[in-house]
């Protein structure tokens, strides 16, 4: 474990529980708010701009900038994939009832991409608001976080399935069951020649390859929950640890550092990486925590 510069900030009350976070193409962060049933923003400038989005059903989960210069997001609990301008301007484009999306990625067709939990499905939305699904070969998945891979398809943690599915953009599925027996795989996050994921179950983070190879790499903290992890651009990631109130990362060589948050109990999820190197967190206690990397 090594020190580094953390400091907090609020964002929200603490019942809000801020919890996907992405740098926006303002270069502002933008943060949906699960129990709040909102859409927070942050500027450079520290200021915090809040919208509702007038259905306290909504349990908006993750966000992420879209091809159009919006941020897209999900909402899990009225089965809906919102939209938001720089500006602030919300609409929603309407699933099929019981998809409950989870994750949201532009995906390599410029078109976004997210997950069914409750479905079995992964979607795809285009800006003009048509959804297409792709049905997985597998009941009860519970189909969790996308990513775009570096072989132009989309790439899905399978959570209870113990398994990784590749989505090409035809609809084609192949199914890559981990290793670790109920190993519980949530976030993942593509890079130039694979992706990261972690196991909130098995506490371990592991690496596929385009070809379906996986390796694992097990944390110093096997209870520490890993929840979301980002690529840092050098062929690593950073990741929250939910259990262990930590962020962590890992290089390409597998090396694992962990820096723990300085509030106790501070429930991270969501990260996301700013244009100057900072990683920010999300924590559902109503804050965003800011690492400075050494490097940065």
């Amino acid at each position: 474990m090594t020190d580094t510069p953390i400091r907090e900030f609020p964002v929200s009350e603490a019942e809000a529980g801020p919890y996907g976070i992405t740098t926006g193409p303002d270069g502002a962060l933008w943060l949906t708010l699960v129990h709040g049933a909102g859409v927070a923003r942050v500027g450079a400038d520290g200021d915090v701009r809040t919208w509702s989005l007038g259905a306290s059903e909504s349990r908006p989960l993750i966000i992420a900038p879209g091809p159009d210069g919006a941020l897209w997001f999900t909402r899990s609990g009225d089965d809906r994939i919102g939209r938001i301008t720089t500006a602030g301007e919300l609409s929603a484009v309407t699933l099929p009832p019981g998809t409950g999306p989870c994750g949201i990625v532009t995906g390599p067709d410029g078109a976004l991409w997210y997950a069914g939990m409750n479905s079995d499905t992964v979607g795809r939305v285009t800006t003009d608001g048509t959804v297409t699904t792709v049905p997985l070969p597998l009941t009860g998945a519970f189909a969790s976080m996308v990513a775009a891979g570096p072989d132009e398809a989309v790439w899905c943690t399978l959570n209870q399935a113990n398994a990784i599915a590749r989505v090409d953009l035809d609809g084609g599925v192949t199914v890559h069951p981990l290793p670790t027996p109920n190993a519980g795989p949530v976030g993942i996050s593509g890079d130039t020649d694979g992706l990261w994921f972690v196991e909130i179950a098995a506490g371990q983070l592991g690496r596929v390859e385009p070809d379906g190879r996986i390796r694992e790499y097990a944390l110093p903290d096997r209870s520490a929950r890993p929840h979301a992890i980002v690529g840092d651009g050098a062929g690593g990631a950073w990741y929250t640890e939910w259990g262990g109130n930590r962020i962590g990362h890992v290089d390409a060589a597998g090396r694992i550092e962990s820096y723990p948050l300085p509030s106790p109990n501070s429930e991270p999820h969501g990260l996301t990486i700013a244009s100057d190197g900072t990683v920010w967190a999300a924590l559902e206690t109503g804050h965003l925590a800011r690492l400075t990397p050494p490097s940065a």
